[in-house]
Parts: C-alpha cells; sequence; structure tokens
C-alpha cells in the first residue's frame, strides 16, 4: 500500500483533469473527468466525494485517460459503455454511440405501449442493440426485434444482448439484413406494435465533431446528400409492418423538421403525423401512427 503521505486529495485530480479537458475545448469538462476519476476507481460517479484520497498510481491513470480525452477520443470508448434509459451498453470502435437526445424517443416508444399486452416491437438500424434491449428492460413481455447491417456493429449488439440477458432480462431477436431490403422481416408484415429508428441521418458532407468524424462508423452517421436515403426506406418498412394503430418514430437531423414528417404523411396509411423537440429544443424525431388497415 502506497505510504498515505504520498496520497493525493482526489477531488485535485479531478479538477487538473476537468482544466485540461476544458482547454481541449470539451463542453463538458467536468463530467467527462469526473466519469474517468470514477471508472479508474471503480466506483458509481456518485461516489467520488466518499474517496477522499488516492494512490499515485490511480491519478496517473486518470491522467492517462484525460489525454486520450483531450485528443478527442470519444469518452465512452475510454470507459467502456454508454448510457440508455436505464442500461448501460458496450460501446467501443465500430459501432455508433447512442447519444442522450435518442432517449426521448425511447420515452415516448414506451408511452405508446402501455396498454398492450405481449406487443411486438421492431429497432431498425440497432447499432449496438440500444433502443431494442432498452424496451425489452422496460417491457419484459414485449417481442422486440433488432436488425443492423453492418458486421461490426451486429458484434457489439450480440455482446450488449448476451449480457441483458444474462442479467435476466427478456432475450431479443437480432437479425442482419438491410432497411433497403423489401422482404426484410416479412413475417411480421401487420403485426408490429412499434417501430423505432435512430438511423445514419446526417447529410453528406456536414462538418462534426472529431468524436464523429475519427471515430463513429461512418456508415452509421452520414445519410446521402439530404441525409434522408435511409430514412425513406424506414418510413416504407415501418408502414409495412405496422398494425393497425401501431405507432413509429424515426430520429432525424435538425434540418429535417419538415422532411422527415412529410415523408411519412406521404404513406396514406400513416396518421397523426407529429415532429418532437429535443431538450435544447430542436427538431429531433418524427412519429406517426398506422390509421388505416
Amino acid at each position: 500500500m502506497a505510504d498515505v503521505r504520498h496520497r493525493r486529495p482526489l477531488r485535485l485530480a479531478i479538477m487538473d483533469a476537468e482544466r485540461i479537458l476544458a482547454g481541449a475545448g470539451i463542453d463538458s469538462a467536468r463530467i467527462d473527468a469526473e466519469l474517468i476519476a470514477a471508472h479508474v476507481i471503480g466506483v458509481d460517479r456518485m461516489k467520488l466525494p466518499l474517496v477522499p484520497l488516492v494512490d499515485p498510481q490511480v491519478v496517473d491513470g486518470i491522467g492517462k485517460l484525460v489525454h486520450q480525452r483531450a485528443k478527442r477520443v470519444p469518452l465512452q470508448h475510454l470507459i467502456g459503455w454508454a448510457p440508455m434509459g436505464a442500461l448501460s451498453l458496450h460501446v467501443g470502435p465500430g459501432v455508433f454511440i447512442p447519444r442522450p437526445e435518442t432517449e426521448l424517443l425511447l420515452e415516448w416508444g414506451l408511452r405508446q405501449l402501455q396498454g398492450v399486452e405481449r406487443p411486438v416491437v421492431v429497432d431498425l438500424c440497432t447499432g449496438s442493440g440500444a433502443l431494442a434491449l432498452a424496451v425489452a428492460n422496460a417491457r419484459p413481455d414485449a417481442v422486440v426485434h433488432a436488425v443492423e447491417k453492418d458486421p461490426q456493429a451486429l458484434a457489439w449488439a450480440r455482446r450488449n444482448a448476451d449480457t441483458r440477458a444474462g442479467a435476466g432480462d427478456r432475450p431479443i431477436r437480432l437479425h442482419a439484413g438491410d432497411v433497403t431490403d423489401p422482404g426484410l422481416l416479412s413475417e411480421l408484415d401487420g403485426s408490429v406494435q412499434l417501430v423505432l429508428c435512430n438511423p445514419p441521418y446526417v447529410p453528406t458532407g456536414t462538418p462534426v465533431p472529431p468524436e464523429v468524424a475519427e471515430h463513429d462508423p461512418a456508415q452509421a452517421v452520414f445519410g446521402g446528400a439530404d441525409g434522408l436515403d435511409v430514412i425513406r426506406h424506414v418510413v416504407t418498412c415501418a408502414a409495412r409492418l405496422l398494425r393497425q394503430g401501431g405507432a413509429v418514430a424515426i430520429e432525424h437531423d435538425d434540418t429535417h423538421a419538415r422532411a422527415v414528417p412529410e415523408l411519412l404523411a406521404a404513406r396514406r396509411v400513416l396518421g397523426e403525423v407529429a415532429d418532437h423537440e429535443d431538450l435544447a429544443g430542436r427538431p429531433r424525431f418524427a412519429t406517426a401512427r398506422l390509421v388505416l388497415g
């Protein structure tokens, strides 16, 4: 054990980390510093005040990760997980990192399942499996299908699915598939209560932060010249899969406040089309319901 005289107050190590991260232009410098410290120590972030002093090797460990973060390596890659709803999901190179904004889409979707027993749910472009696994955790009676075309992302989704099944959640059904395939999940046509999708939607050429440009898979971020290449297929697929009264929610770029609702409204079987803002007041996802069977 290190001599107590060589131990350092944790709060000072976190303050140093925050200063370095703020100097690197990271807006969430304090939160990132605390999450890195919690990861190195092996405690929940909320329990950091219970750790007054740390050994020099802990300070060194924090410093190494802080300097990587200052180079704009995603925090989630450094600590190995990202939150979605009540879950912590494994993430790393090769898979899109779930964003807090997507939790609003998740919350909306779960509200649509209230009062529906044993609903069938489909998560298109699942990536890490975030939405599918969060639904399965919140609704143990649901039959949840998740679709992903990229082999690397699908491997992360399988890892997360195995972890959640091991924790007691009802297993989801993973499918290697492409939303552009007109026969995707055709056995579910007309039976799905909820379709969720966080597709690639950023218009190609749009400037993005280094964490996204250098670390998120481009195919999970960019959706063609107008950002709608994949979304057009999602709308078609959802209209086919949904049952009467079933709902669809699609996350989109903040420039798509009119475009995605228009794509949904153009399908005669879809009604109650609406767009929803994120916590920053930016257009974030569009929804609709199957009104004609």
